[in-house]
């Protein structure tokens, strides 16, 4: 039995247990294991600034990421997404970052069909030397998508 086969009641239960209750944004990142996690780790070490809406997702490659697992996240309740892989030429796997790419693409194109605003997807890269790239793009992507969460009176 998958996730997806859940008896219904069980499979309710566990889509209201991801809502949000506390009006916080949820913002989830894929993170390269070979370079972007890297990079995230060491601003931490450097104690540079990320949010605490971030919540990090280790992948082995950034190419690993299938779409309807970012489309998945939005379904749960995230308010953002994210997508870091390592730069065009440095990925561990060869082509993994470029699947990444061309999947990221396609999903600028697919998210605004399902009612989704274009800019709570990110994708970018970042290395393993790219603490404050990391802080940055986290603090800044934060700020857009909390931006965009602000009820329009």
């Amino acid at each position: 039995m998958s996730c997806q086969t859940l008896p219904h009641e069980q499979h309710m239960d566990h889509q209201q247990e991801m809502m949000k209750t506390d009006g916080e944004l949820r913002i989830v990142a894929f993170l390269c294991n070979w370079c972007s996690y890297t990079g995230a780790d060491k601003a931490g070490s450097n104690q540079l600034p990320v949010p605490p809406e971030v919540s990090v997702i280790r992948v082995m490659c950034s190419g690993r990421v299938e779409p309807t697992l970012i489309l998945e996240a939005f379904q749960k309740g995230a308010d953002g997404v994210m997508v870091l892989a390592c730069h065009p030429g440095d990925c561990h796997y060869k082509q993994g970052n470029l699947r990444a790419f061309c999947r990221a693409e396609l999903l600028e194109r697919l998210i605004p069909q399902l009612g989704i605003n274009p800019a709570r997807f990110c994708f970018d890269y970042v290395s393993a030397a790219e603490a404050e790239k990391f802080s940055q793009l986290t603090g800044d992507f934060t700020e857009q998508v909390r931006r965009l969460s602000i009820p329009v009176t």
